[in-house]
């Protein structure tokens, strides 16, 4: 078994490329490949009849003119047929020479031996391997169809947000070219108002100062009439006119300063012109859960771990920990902040008047409350299902905006002047301001909400 890979490779070596069978009166060519005779001359004939041109070598197409007889290669051939190891015999010597189709055998190189092995025991293997293989392929293809699907929902979510956002920023801007248009008016009107004062004062002084000179130029006619007069009768009118000319003093009018009495000054800070709304929000004590403490001034709450005494009036949220503003809307524009500072945990908005009091209740629209909170490091408007809000500032201080007539509660974060969440919605009834301080949590979340104070300059006056 041996001496089979060597036999094999001189059987392979004598053997003609264009006949395909052992060869016969070998010759060499100048590339120095192996063929018969009679077949290399049958191809010079038909590839070009005219002795003296060069023609590709059928194996390797190197060109050649002539071809001569490779002796030792016939020497070699004819102890090959001595030993009986011919082509058609040597199969049985070395069957990877032989047309698998009839010995039904496979040949597998392994290192510098050959290696007989039955075709379907080498077919059973690559089918277990093929098998093998398949497991590990079909499990990366479920991962990256996975994978597709993930990144698929990875866009609608994207595009879902991107469209929050576009409709955020379309309503928010509505709202905004609404406020600059009641600013434009309200300058408008502030200044036409000064105008017309100023005009008056003005229109005023230029009657008095008419007036006086009528009564100068009538003192003057007489007397110049007077001089004119004969001695009797101008010293009896000279008297009176002298007299009256005395009493005669110029009365200067009154000042109007060429500028401006106020600096009106065009607002484009949403905030500012939202604080055009403000009211003097304050807390209402009926409402207040008994964990609830309120300052005295009704303007902050903070939670308690012990529970108060306090009368069980209908109006008090019992067992949910919340407090109402005192304040109750049915119609208009209006704005108020809140201090939030550094809670871990907080929850504002608004709510209708008639919300239950004396159960839990889940907060969302449907049921009567419009409200953001923050709760475990995420911020959350309390829609359904919540929607989560992307901050990227985390706000000390929270702005509320409630226009009823539209049907809108928007939230801003005041510290960074951005926006953060708008409810859209109809209102019917009584709708309160809503806060609930949320619970301790052994003292990190022990700080109160704080209703911030209304500035002076915020009510609507635009002077400096």
């Amino acid at each position: 078994m041996a001496a089979a890979a060597p036999l094999g490779r001189a059987l392979e070596e004598a053997t003609c490329s264009i006949c395909l069978e052992c060869l016969t009166e070998p010759v060499t060519v100048d590339c120095g490949h192996n063929f018969c005779r009679p077949c290399l001359a049958r191809y010079s004939e038909r590839r070009q009849p005219d002795s003296g041109t060069e023609l590709p070598c059928p194996e390797c197409r190197a060109p050649f003119s002539t071809f001569k007889p490779n002796r030792q290669l016939a020497n070699i051939l004819e102890s090959i047929k001595q030993l009986r190891l011919e082509p058609g015999q040597a199969q049985l010597e070395h069957p990877c020479d032989a047309p698998a189709e009839k010995l039904q055998l496979f040949c597998k190189e392994a290192g510098r031996t050959i290696r007989l092995v039955p075709v379907e025991e080498v077919a059973q293997s690559y089918k277990e391997k093929l098998q093998g293989a398949l497991g590990p392929l079909r499990k990366q293809l479920e991962q990256a169809l996975a994978l597709a699907s993930e990144e698929e929902k990875m866009i609608r979510e994207w595009q879902d947000q991107v469209e929050q956002q576009r409709q955020a920023i379309l309503r928010e801007f509505k709202t905004l070219h609404e406020l600059l248009s009641e600013e434009e008016q309200l300058l408008l009107g502030n200044l036409a108002a000064e105008e017309e004062a100023a005009v008056q004062r003005l229109q005023a002084n230029i009657t008095q100062l008419q007036e006086q000179s009528a009564t100068l130029l009538n003192l003057i006619a007489e007397m110049e009439e007077a001089s004119r007069q004969p001695a009797a009768e101008m010293l009896k009118a000279a008297r009176s006119t002298l007299i009256r000319s005395e009493r005669v003093k110029l009365q200067p009018p009154e000042t109007v300063s060429p500028s401006l009495k106020n600096v009106y000054k065009i607002c484009l800070d949403m905030r500012k012109m939202l604080k055009r709304f403000s009211l003097d929000v304050t807390l209402d004590p009926d409402t207040a859960h008994p964990n609830l403490v309120l300052s005295r001034d009704r303007k902050s709450v903070r939670r308690k771990t012990k529970r108060q005494n306090l009368p069980n009036n209908p109006e008090r949220f019992d067992p949910c920990v919340f407090v109402l503003g005192a304040e109750g809307f049915t119609g208009g524009r209006h704005y108020w902040e809140v201090e939030v500072g550094d809670k871990t945990a907080w929850e504002l908005g608004v709510c209708r008047e008639s919300v239950h009091r004396k159960r839990q209740d889940h907060l969302m629209p449907t049921n009567g409350y419009w409200t953001v909170c923050l709760r475990e490091g995420e911020y959350t408007a309390r829609t359904f299902p919540p929607t989560h809000l992307h901050v990227g500032f985390k706000p000390s201080r929270v702005g509320i905006f409630l226009d009823y007539n539209v049907g809108k509660v928007s939230f801003y974060n005041v510290t960074d002047r951005s926006h953060l969440f708008t409810f859209m919605d109809s209102f019917l009834g009584i709708v309160r301001p809503f806060f609930s301080p949320c619970a301790e949590a052994g003292g990190k979340n022990a700080a109160p909400l704080t209703i911030c104070p209304d500035p002076a300059w915020a009510r609507g006056s635009l002077s400096p």
